[in-house]
């Protein structure tokens, strides 16, 4: 029998994680977006909730005694609801913490784990995405080269999150013929970060492209080890992620056109009422349980061990155009209003662009 009914524990977390972006993180998107700068007493905050802490065993200084997909996908969507850019900044950590918790060797485990638990935000990150029409992230053009007791890597990486000020990036590359991810700790030789990236939507959070030029790891930095890394199981926990970031982005813009759509009124009565919005509503709120259970479902297979790369895959590609169509008839539902900033589903339009581009700039 299937139940879709979440644990008191769950259940918790997702409260817990809407108040947070209720009352906090909407209260500060406009302007965050305008600024192109995150409040770090929003981070703080949302920090504080212990999301990450909650995934990582007590022996590395967590609470957390197995880590779940489906009650991280649970936490995402509420996240995305606040606003995309800020939920972005906050999981960044997760990009190095899920792939050591999973991986790691008790080395590294032992190393980086343990850091991630700390009271204040802990600025560690990614680096996947190249800046290439024909990125593949099993044919990186940055290679991993085995040199003595170490690697040497050399790439050009793009959307990378807090780059300028991460303690860690996690860098994918190709090593032979699979891609496998090395840990790069900050000041490490080679590594040039450069200007802040620009874009349509996320503006309040900071990206960065990334030059590594002959940089140079020790051997034990290579995740895993000589066992290395599963890297689609990895990607997995990202396509989760996204997939519930924006189903929470999509349902913002739901309902605010559906709140607007009632209160608006043409001829004496609310455009809800006219069966044109009535039926762009419906199809909104279809395309959003839709992705839901997509999401889901790849948490559930994830969390039961069981293959789960075509499912995560399915619900990543159903959700990048779900969200983008739901910001989208949100858009038409406002009409002109639609177009002007004050409003914010011109944001969410904005941010919902980029869902196709953001594999393996989130993880839950």
């Amino acid at each position: 029998m299937i139940t879709f009914t979440p644990t008191d524990e769950q259940q918790l977390i997702v409260e817990t994680v809407r108040r947070y972006a209720t009352e906090r993180v909407r209260q500060v998107a406009h302007d965050a977006d305008e600024r192109r700068a995150t409040p770090g007493e929003i981070i703080a905050k949302g920090w504080e909730l212990g999301l990450l802490p909650s995934l990582i065993p007590d022996q590395y200084g967590g609470f957390g005694e197995e880590h779940s997909a489906l009650t991280g996908a649970l936490a995402a969507e509420e996240l995305g609801y606040g606003d995309l850019a800020m939920a972005l900044y906050l999981l960044t950590p997760n990009l190095l913490g899920i792939p050591v918790l999973h991986f790691g060797t008790d080395e590294q485990k032992q190393k980086w784990l343990p850091r991630l638990t700390d009271a204040a935000f802990v600025p560690a990150t990614a680096a996947l995405i190249e800046p290439r029409w024909d990125f593949d992230p099993h044919a990186l053009h940055t290679t991993a080269e085995r040199e003595d007791d170490g690697y040497v890597l050399n790439g050009h990486k793009a959307y990378v999150p807090l780059a300028a000020d991460a303690q860690a990036m996690l860098v994918y590359a190709r090593e032979g013929g699979t891609t496998q991810a090395f840990i790069v700790e900050q000041g490490s030789g080679g590594v040039t970060v450069l200007d802040r990236e620009q874009h349509m939507g996320v503006r309040a959070l900071p990206t960065y492209e990334v030059r590594l030029e002959d940089v140079r790891i020790p051997s034990a930095d290579r995740l895993g080890g000589e066992r290395g890394c599963d890297t689609d199981h990895l990607l997995n926990y990202s396509r989760v992620a996204l997939a519930s970031l924006a189903v929470g982005v999509a349902r913002g813009a739901f309902e605010y056109a559906r709140d607007y759509a009632k209160q608006r009124e043409t001829f004496g009565r609310p455009i809800a009422q006219y069966q044109a919005i009535a039926f762009l509503l419906a199809e909104m709120a279809i395309e959003i349980d839709a992705t839901r259970l997509l999401a889901w479902d790849a948490a559930w297979l994830l969390d039961q061990g069981k293959p789960a790369t075509r499912n995560a895959v399915l619900a990543k590609q159903y959700a990048d155009e779900a969200a983008l169509f739901v910001a989208d008839r949100a858009v038409q539902v406002l009409g002109g209003h639609g177009y002007i900033r004050e409003h914010p589903v011109e944001r969410w339009l904005r941010d919902c662009r980029g869902f196709s581009t953001f594999l393996g700039m989130a993880m839950v």
